[in-house]
């Protein structure tokens, strides 16, 4: 068989991707790249979207097609499940695609004001009381998780398809300045010294300084 291909997006502006990316990573698959120009038509569409049901990431193994970012994480801990990117418990498997189904569908307006822009810093960035409120209910989620879990991933031990979910939301949070306690900024320094993730940013700060309408949650 083939090795899988793993069609993405900006690195330095796309969300989805770094999700769909990430979990690629976690689960230990090997994998190729195929990234989409930003000049692509097919990239334009799928951005003025701004959904979470894109072709991008879009994960092909051999004759399977996988294109929504829970669907390629469902189907990651199926063909690798030595990965762990849920948890082997049901009940803590529940709680974990509950909060990857939160992200996948919600937070709409953090998205908004705080579109993931990996290179840039925003110091003192001022955070309208809706972007707030989402921001609010990640720390909670965040919270829960690793109190329950024990950390220091917010289903224990090891990162898996939640940590990839928020990673994104990681990267904004720095980007944006924001206010975190001193567990989620603990939190969100485990992420980003993740092997991958240092690997995903370090490609993104190699990208142009600045490409046309890629500024968005895609």
């Amino acid at each position: 068989m083939a090795k899988p291909v793993l069609t993405i997006s900006s690195k330095n502006y796309g969300a989805w991707a770094l999700r769909g990316w990430l979990m690629c990573r976690l689960a230990g698959l090997d994998f190729s790249e195929k990234i989409i120009p930003p000049d692509d038509p097919a990239m334009k569409a799928e951005m003025l979207l701004l959904s979470s049901s894109m072709l991008v990431p879009s994960l092909q193994h051999g004759n399977v097609k996988v294109w929504d970012t829970l669907a390629i994480g469902e189907y990651l801990n199926e063909i690798k499940p030595k990965g762990a990117l849920l948890p082997a418990d049901i009940q803590a498997r529940a709680h974990c695609r509950a909060i990857c189904g939160e992200m996948h569908s919600g937070f709409a307006s953090m998205r908004g004001a705080l579109p993931m822009n990996i290179k840039a810093q925003f110091r003192g960035f001022k955070i309208w009381s809706r972007a707030q409120a989402d921001i609010d209910r990640i720390v909670a989620i965040w919270r829960e998780c690793l109190k329950t879990y024990g950390g220091p991933f917010l289903f224990g031990k090891q990162a898996g398809m939640a940590d990839a979910m928020y990673a994104p939301v990681v990267t904004r949070f720095l980007s944006y300045d924001v206010a975190l306690d001193s567990v989620c900024v603990a939190y969100c320094k485990r992420v980003m010294d993740l092997p991958a993730m240092r690997e995903w940013v370090a490609a993104a700060k190699e990208e142009p300084e600045e490409i046309d309408e890629l500024d968005a949650e895609f």
